[in-house]
């Protein structure tokens, strides 16, 4: 493959909700472009794309993939996205870096909660947009209706560029409101021929177009001037206005098709070169310098280098791969680099372009371009490279709050560090799961968008390190406390044939303020307890608060106060006292009417209004608290007030209930008392623990 120029990259990522044909839409894009001889299919496994085993297995898309191919005058970096909700991590990842973002709509259904997931992180972004609405060669296809949501969902940015003629089985041709063609498309390959517009079709035609060119003279202002007085745009208008509508995000093209019968695909591929913006129109960047101010990074190959490592791979077909994009300057082979994130520096090695698990080697890679280096020794996803005399840095990827948890230990003894190290390598494969080693609970819990990604985790942990685990449901961290003010005394004497053991405390507890903590005081006067002795007191409280008191939980919100006890002028010591101070602390709990607390979440859902009142109704059942409801869009945003422990498989639920329709995120709010029957259990249960 030729270099091209900044100019003439266009960048472009693959979004939308599940199952409406990214995947698909990539392969027919690559089959057009020539990059392969036969039209592979998700069902035979045989698609660029998902050439993993557990998407082969599955049918979907799990990770990012890159791919490139050249169509007319432009380099096509082509980033396929995964729809599930689970994976989203992913989308964040390659959107980050995309210039522009083709949604797919899907044209039955219309625009799904994925759809519209995915247009809140392109808005973030500030990511250019063109919406196509594929299935339409499918029984009941609504290219009206489809489009009609978009517009509901997206506002009056939202133009058709084409509409289809003979949607549903046969259908091949589409209107191309731009030229004022009809396009029927005459082969797998998406090859098409133009005619004039059928009568029958001709006022609606024309007035959608005028729509159009309105819509495009209003995206720079001398073009509307001109429009204005001649009610024309000429082809350089046109050209001009709609680059400047599409990079401003003030006008969203909406294109039609069937990607499985390779309808539509060329002309938005001719779209794309014609008028997709490079990423010279997408510049500057924003960055930060060596010193933390705030700077613009212009696309220009010649200034000096930076980029940002947007995934990292390491599979058994691809080996171990940095992917970057470049924003600015060029590296080849054998440059040096400081990764400023982390302040190491790395060696350049072979570069690669990739078309799925394929690698070619480049030379090198210029601003503009996204590529693959051998796997640097230690960059991760998010990182920024730059050269030294110029170490900015580029913010780095967020990821959302993780939604589904599982406790995981070995199932063969002696694993612990093989699964700590597995699961190490897939985070920087995947950054968007989390391990936790609690100390409080006792366990490994890792974290993820849902129990499909947390499956998939665990799957290939088995696969690539050859360890399984034990899965099970996660404690809860409950907190314990008390609600009334209460104070007890308690002697330690232990004499065992030389020197003994002694302490007496007397102490007093009440209950602080929520969030408070823990304080302790002495009261002590006369010498009844020597000062040496009082932070051994405290340190055996502090065991308490630590280990809890009625149910092995950590104890909140208590102030101790130690106001009397005796001593033994040889037996007292440091240990003696901190018995004391722990039993007798113990006692003081128990009189002050302790109540288990629970950690309260902050849950919004945003699903379909026709699924409101099921998504209610489990909240319920979930002792979940409404707090509000708003509308957006075709959609409900509900937020609530649930426990956590009632949360482990409502990711699942969720999806279950609203047919993948619905998702919602969570954030930790506050602790609130469990319901006294529910505490029963949880305090009976511990000690069936405890005595086994």
């Amino acid at each position: 493959m030729k270099e091209y120029g900044p100019q003439d990259i266009r960048n472009i990522g693959l979004v939308s909700h599940q199952s409406v044909g990214k995947t698909t839409l990539s392969e027919a894009m690559l089959y057009a472009a020539g990059l392969t001889n036969r039209f592979g299919t998700i069902d035979d496994g045989t698609t660029i794309s998902d050439y993993r085993s557990d998407e082969i297995e599955r049918k979907i898309s799990i990770g990012a993939t890159l791919m490139h191919f050249e169509w007319k005058k432009s380099k096509v970096n082509l980033i396929d996205l995964p729809g599930y909700a689970d994976f989203f991590g992913e989308v964040r990842c390659g959107l980050r870096v995309t210039d522009l973002a083709i949604v797919l709509v899907n044209g039955i259904a219309g625009v799904e909660v994925g759809t519209d997931t995915a247009n809140e992180l392109l808005d973030e972004f500030e990511t250019p947009r063109l919406f196509f609405i594929n299935l339409l060669d499918r029984e009941h296809a609504k290219f009206d209706e489809a489009f009609a949501s978009i517009k509901e969902g997206y506002g009056n940015n939202v133009i058709a560029f084409q509409f289809p003629i003979n949607q549903g089985e046969g259908y091949n041709a589409v209107i191309d409101l731009l030229r004022m063609k009809k396009l029927t498309f005459v082969d797998d390959k998406g090859t098409y021929n133009e005619e004039g517009i059928p009568a029958e079709l001709a006022d609606r035609a024309e007035e959608l177009h005028m729509e159009l060119i309105e819509k495009i003279a209003e995206c720079d202002d001398a073009i509307m001037e001109k429009y204005l007085e001649t009610m024309e745009l000429s082809d350089t208008d046109v050209v001009t206005g709609l680059r400047a509508g599409l990079v401003k995000r003030e006008i969203y093209p909406v294109f039609c098709g069937a990607a499985s019968k390779n309808v539509g695909v060329q002309s938005l591929l001719d779209f794309i070169d014609n008028y997709g913006p490079s990423p010279i129109a997408r510049s500057p960047y924003r960055a930060q310098d060596g010193a933390g101010n705030d700077i613009q990074i212009a696309c220009d190959e010649k200034s000096d280098f930076s980029a940002l490592t947007f995934k990292t791979i390491s599979e058994q077909h691809v080996g171990e791969l940095s992917l970057i994009r470049v924003y600015s300057g060029s590296i080849k082979s054998g440059d040096e680099v400081l990764n400023t994130t982390r302040g190491n520096t790395e060696k350049i090695g072979q570069i690669y372009a990739l078309n799925g698990k394929t690698r070619s080697e480049m030379n090198r890679l210029i601003a503009g371009d996204i590529g693959a280096l051998v796997k640097l020794k230690d960059t991760h996803t998010g990182d920024t490279l730059a050269f030294k005399k110029t170490p900015v840095k580029f913010l780095p990827i967020q990821f959302a709050e993780p939604v589904f948890q599982l406790a995981v230990s070995p199932k063969s003894k002696g694993d612990e560090e093989k699964i700590g190290a597995g699961l190490h390598i897939l985070n920087e494969i995947d950054p968007s799961f989390t391990i936790t080693l609690d100390p409080e609970l006792k366990q490994t819990v890792v974290s993820g968008q849902g129990e499909l990604h947390l499956t998939i985790v665990i799957q290939r942990l088995k696969e690539r390190f050859g360890v399984d685990v034990e899965k099970r449901k996660p404690k809860i961290p409950y907190r314990e406390t008390v609600t009334t003010k209460a104070d007890d005394k308690y002697r330690h004497k232990k004499q065992s044939g030389g020197a003994g053991q002694f302490a007496e405390v007397w102490m007093r507890i009440e209950p602080l303020p929520r969030g408070t903590g823990f304080e302790f005081a002495s009261e002590v006067v006369g010498g009844a307890i020597s000062h040496v002795f009082i932070p051994s007191v405290e340190k055996g409280v502090k065991q308490v608060m630590q280990d809890g008191a009625i149910a092995g939980h950590k104890i909140v919100d208590v102030k101790a106060i130690v106001y009397d006890g005796k001593e033994h002028p040889v037996d007292s010591k440091d240990i003696a006292f901190q018995i004391a101070g722990r039993q007798c602390f113990k006692l003081a709990m128990q009189k002050a009417k302790p109540i288990l607390l629970e950690p309260i979440y902050d849950v919004e859902v945003k699903c379909p209004e026709k699924n409101m009142g099921d998504v209610m109704g489990d909240l319920s059942t979930r002792r979940g608290k409404i707090a509000g409801m708003e509308s957006q869009g075709r959609f409900q945003l509900l937020k609530a007030k649930v426990p956590l422990a009632e949360l482990h498989d409502y990711a699942t639920k969720l999806r279950s209930m609203t047919a993948g329709r619905a998702s919602y995120t969570r954030t930790f709010s506050h602790y609130d008392p469990v319901p006294k029957d529910i505490e029963a259990k949880i305090i009976a249960e511990h000690k069936s623990d405890a005595e086994e």
